[in-house]
């Protein structure tokens, strides 16, 4: 089992990198945004994030991944954002990291406080964020942040008390609700209650794992406005999420900044 202190020796090392996801509008299928997707490449090979993420969650590794993730994303992608202020790059936050000033401080350190209506924080529902972290999210947001609930499966009424508590202006769909519909159940029940929601309030809702045109068609029937998955792109370094967005978007090499790192 990886131990937390291992997460630092391999930053140590080098061996962690980002990868992007694009997330597209579903009503022109133009990029609008990214997921930064944090990978573990260690000498015996790539290590799934899951069996990493959760291991740190609530220890101090947490929140050195967590500031290395902003510090490299906005290395990697800072001129791309500041050439294309309709996009946004969502970044994961365990529940525990925003109410301590770890995230206004990377930001600073990072320079991405001018970017700040650029970022989407996405925290899962696994922890309730405590008054410290709202206080937190409540301070991002004032700067123009946005707050995503990240891996919204409707079961029960967990994903509702994250929402009553929390600021929430965006949800993702997560990926098992997506696989959900197929030729043979086009509109799953949940549907029907997103469409709803949707109507009747100002959230953005992503959906993730979006893997065929069947599901990306069903999904913009009912409403929801933007999408991820291989149905349009695999995971990319930062130099391929601009060359996706240059080739989606219908722009010029000229219209686009290179990627650093």
């Amino acid at each position: 089992m990886i131990q937390p202190e291992e997460i630092a020796e391999g930053l140590a090392r080098g061996e962690f990198f980002l990868e992007y996801l694009p997330i597209l509008s579903l009503d022109d299928l133009r990029c609008i945004g990214a997921e930064a997707l944090i990978r573990w490449r260690r000498p015996s090979g790539l290590v799934n994030p899951a069996d990493f993420i959760p291991l740190i969650e609530n220890t101090p590794a947490s929140g050195v991944l967590t500031y290395w993730v902003i510090e490299t994303a906005a290395e990697e992608l800072r001129a791309w954002l500041l050439a294309h202020r309709e996009c946004h790059l969502a970044i994961n936050v365990p529940p525990e990291i925003p109410g301590r000033g770890g995230l206004y401080y990377a930001a600073v350190k990072a320079g991405l406080l001018d970017l700040a209506s650029q970022i989407i924080l996405e925290l899962t529902e696994r922890g309730l964020p405590d008054g410290l972290a709202l206080q937190g999210l409540a301070g991002a947001m004032q700067l123009g942040t946005r707050v995503a609930l990240d891996d919204v499966t409707l079961r029960g009424g967990a994903n509702l008390a994250v929402l009553s508590r929390c600021p929430f202006d965006t949800i993702k769909l997560d990926r098992s609700l997506i696989a959900q519909i197929t030729p043979d159940e086009p509109r799953p029940e949940w549907l029907e209650g997103i469409a709803a929601l949707i109507w009747s309030s100002q959230l953005t809702v992503i959906a993730e794992g979006v893997e065929t045109a069947h599901q990306l068609q069903v999904l913009f029937d009912a409403g929801v406005q933007a999408g991820q998955g291989f149905h349009f792109s695999r995971p990319v370094a930062a130099a391929g999420l601009i060359a996706f967005h240059r080739q989606a978007n219908g722009l010029n090499n000229a219209e686009e900044p290179l990627a650093s790192g």
